[in-house]
């Protein structure tokens, strides 16, 4: 039975990937805000210690971290969680993979990821500097270009991921570290923005997707549980990007 850590299991993909884990017969212990084994706010730093310091004291080891809560409000608290919050999450929780025969860590970013993003904010974001990078955020507000938070948090956290991937502290010490970029997923976090067909259309237009489709929670679910599986050998470094037409996968594994 491996033990995997899923952040942002109160809801949507986290709360799928949660359930899909167990039915595996994995030991799973979510983080969020409520609902949840371990209930802090990765929005902040004491947040986010409190989680790693939890899981140090009642874990020797763990198998995987999914760094799956997200955030798209269009405030600072995106940054605080999408970025800081991941980053946080993987870093710190590292030195626990570390005693896994099989260690794996993949983070849940988005294809909002290709779309127009603040240059600004994803360099403090990749500098490590999370109040210049929240005061950005909150200018960005101000200027009423919020709407270039999200994309950019996630342009920050692929990036991230990339350069962190190949080096010592992960693939040098066996340590796969993937990412999965969804399309448009229908889960409670953008329920505001897909209500009316409009919407839906409008969002649809958006994403270059070839069958650019909406998918239900359970489809990045599962590609999730896969990456953080002992059957993943081989990938590492990659961002996946999932189709939303792709609901075949929750077929099974044997999908992938």
């Amino acid at each position: 039975m491996r033990t995997i850590v899923v952040t942002g299991s109160a809801s949507g993909i986290g709360r799928a990937t949660l359930r899909l884990l167990e039915q595996r017969g994995d030991r799973v212990i979510g983080v969020d805000i409520h609902d949840a084994e371990i209930e802090v706010d990765l929005s902040t730093r004491d947040g986010r210690a409190e989680m790693i310091e939890d899981l140090r004291e009642r874990r020797h080891h763990i198998d995987g971290v999914i760094a799956n809560a997200g955030l798209a409000h269009q405030t600072p608290d995106d940054v605080a969680v999408n970025f800081f919050g991941a980053v946080a999450t993987l870093d710190g929780l590292l030195p626990l993979l570390a005693g896994s025969q099989a260690p794996r860590a993949v983070a849940t970013a988005s294809i909002a990821s290709l779309m127009p993003s603040d240059t600004e904010l994803v360099d403090l974001c990749l500098a490590g500097d999370e109040p210049g990078a929240l005061d950005r955020a909150a200018k960005l507000v101000e200027a009423r270009q919020g709407d270039l938070i999200y994309a950019s948090t996630k342009v920050a956290l692929c990036r991230w991921l990339r350069r962190a991937a190949p080096g010592k502290e992960w693939a040098g010490a066996g340590i796969p570290l993937n990412a999965i970029a969804p399309g448009v997923v229908e889960t409670p976090m953008v329920s505001g923005m897909i209500g009316t067909e409009i919407q839906r259309a409008a969002i649809s237009a958006m994403v270059p997707m070839p069958l650019n489709g909406f998918m239900r929670p359970e489809v990045p679910a599962c590609l999730l549980v896969w990456l953080v599986s002992e059957k993943n050998s081989h990938l590492c470094g990659q961002v996946i990007f999932i189709d939303g037409g792709s609901d075949a996968v929750i077929r099974g594994d044997s999908t992938w």
